[in-house]
This record gives C-alpha cells, structure tokens and sequence, in this order.
C-alpha cells in the first residue's frame, strides 16, 4: 500500500529532525563546553596555584576542560571587570580573592559594584598571612612587639607587596586595634632581601616564601592572621589569641556573573565542594599554607558582603586611595 504525499513528507520531516535531539539535550547539559576561569593576579600567586591544584579533579567531575587565565592588572579589577561583563551562562567565572571586596573604597571610580554584580559560588579557602620579624628586633611574642612599637614610635619598618594588597590591608587591620607607630614601605618586587637583611624588620608575609626562613631562624614568626592555628605552624599563636575579633587573612574564591542560572552556581557549587572535601586536596593546600573550606553561595555571600564593609574601615582609618 502506498503512502500519500502528504503523510510522506512528515514524515520524512519528522525522520529528519531525530538526529538533532541528542545534540540539543546535551546543549541543556551544563556544562558542554570548557570553563574558563580568569584569575585577576599574576601567576604563581596563591589564588593561581589553588585554582590550578583544583582544575584537574574539577575538570574530571564536570566532563569538560577547566581552563585557568591569568588576568591580572589595576589591582585585581581587570580580571573582575572581565568577568562581571562576561556572558551569564557559567563559562566565564573568576577566582576572586578578598582584594576584590576591598576595591571599592581603594578604587572609588570603578565602572562596576562588585558586590552587587557578582554572583557568589563557591569557597575555596583562607589564605593566612604570618607576622613576621628580623632577628635584631628585641620581641619573642606579639605582645613585646607591641610594647617597644609603642615605646619606639616610627623606628620599625614594615614592608608590604604594595600599597592596598591584601598583607598591607592585615597590617593596617593590626595597627587600627593596636595603635602602634610603624611606618610602612611598599615594594614594587619582592622585599624579602631588605627583610632577611633588617634593612626593614616586619613583614606580614605569605607563609610559603617566608617558611624555610623560619625555621633557619633568619626570620622570627610572631603570630598568623587566621583564627586558629596553622599546621605549618603549629607553635605560633594566631594575632587573635591577644586581639580577640583580629582576622586578616587572604582567601579566594570562585564567582559568575551576576544572572548566572541558579542551577549552573549550585552545579558548580556541588562540585567544587567535593574536590575541595577530597583528602588528598585538602593536604596539598594546607602543604601551601592555606586553610581549605567549604561554603554554600550564600554563606560565600555573606563573607564578601562583611569583608567589604569591613576593610573600607580600615582603608578609611588608614586614608588608602587607589585611583
């Protein structure tokens, strides 16, 4: 029996569009393609480094590429900007640092709020700094370094990777609650050599540069930013311990662009959880002085919400302006 034209023609219609239906219902499959992740510092930096431990198990959880870029520029807001204005479809997410949520009292004419345009995934941990001296200075603890910064206003010298990063911010955090008289030397490189040569006599470093030192007793360490201790340093007390409520440590995080889908952020929330939750990652990052933690978006919101109105205090204390 023959088929009319009519039926024919659906269905050959109908016979034609079947090889599309897998490819759109992995197009409604996040994610299909690879993710960028834009880091806004250079590279080798701690963010750098936890986002590239993390990329591979990441990578093997979603099924597809994690691409990491180095951004950096204008203090972290190049790479931000670039994200914020990126697509809100979940390929183009920033590894953003507590810097981030300090730029907009440093940068007071940004052509973004980050807060606001930014949508908040996941937590991948705090990046303590470690408060520490020259041998020549007369202090073993944190207290007897507060008492002769007191007694010899203006005759420490602390140096600082640059004016509002993260470490200076720690520092101005410190000096804020203490009300010590320490002046304060930028770098534009690094100001380990001056350090380890007393040239300048307090630092609050980055623990792994600084780590080899320590313990060689070329530098003292005199306390950490975190709220507890560290395993890398187990003996030395947290700045907490005599200033209850001081915390001053770095951290990163991944974010999207404000309008991201809800199901995209909880995806990638979910995953980069479980790779954060992984043993083996967990002791390769505290193996780099950083302290891994997991975080719901909303929780992440809340600590880039606070940190904001925090450190625009204390660059308001300090009168720290960036333009």
């Amino acid at each position: 029996m023959s088929l009319s034209r009519r039926v024919f023609f659906r269905l050959a219609a109908a016979a034609s569009g079947l090889p599309w239906l897998p490819r759109l219902s992995r197009a409604e499959t996040y994610p299909s393609r690879p993710v960028h992740m834009i880091v806004d510092v250079p590279a080798g930096l701690a963010p750098d480094v936890l986002m590239r431990l993390i990329a591979e198990p990441l990578s093997h959880r979603l099924g597809e590429d994690i691409v990491v870029e180095d951004k950096p520029g204008a203090g972290g807001n190049l790479g931000a900007e670039y994200v914020i204005r990126a697509a809100p479809d979940g390929y183009t997410l920033l590894v953003m640092i507590s810097g981030n949520a300090a730029n907009a009292a440093l940068y007071p004419n940004l052509n973004f709020d980050f807060v606001r345009d930014i949508a908040p995934i996941a937590f991948l941990g705090y990046t303590p700094f470690v408060v520490v001296v020259h041998p020549s200075v007369p202090a073993q603890t944190l207290t007897e370094l507060i008492a002769y910064a007191r007694a010899n206003p203006g005759k420490l010298n602390y140096a600082s990777q640059g004016v509002g990063t993260a470490p200076h911010l720690a520092f101005e955090l410190f000096r804020m609650m203490t009300g010590v008289a320490i002046v304060h030397v930028p770098y534009r490189a690094s100001y380990l050599p001056d350090l380890l040569a007393g040239q300048v006599q307090l630092a609050f470093a980055t623990v792994p540069p600084v780590l080899g030192y320590i313990h060689g007793e070329k530098l003292r360490a005199l306390g950490v930013t975190s709220i507890g201790r560290m395993e890398v340093l187990p003996v030395v007390p947290p700045i907490a311990e005599m200033l209850p409520g001081y915390e001053g440590s770095g951290w990163a995080g991944i974010a999207a662009p404000k309008g991201t889908p809800g199901e995209i952020i909880e995806t990638l929330n979910k995953n980069i959880n479980a790779v954060i939750d992984d043993p083996a990652v967990k002791a390769r990052f505290v193996a780099l002085g950083a302290l891994p933690e997991t975080m719901t978006p909303s929780q992440f919101a809340a600590l880039i919400a606070n940190a904001a109105g925090k450190w625009a205090k204390v660059i308001a204390f300090a009168n720290i302006r960036l333009d």
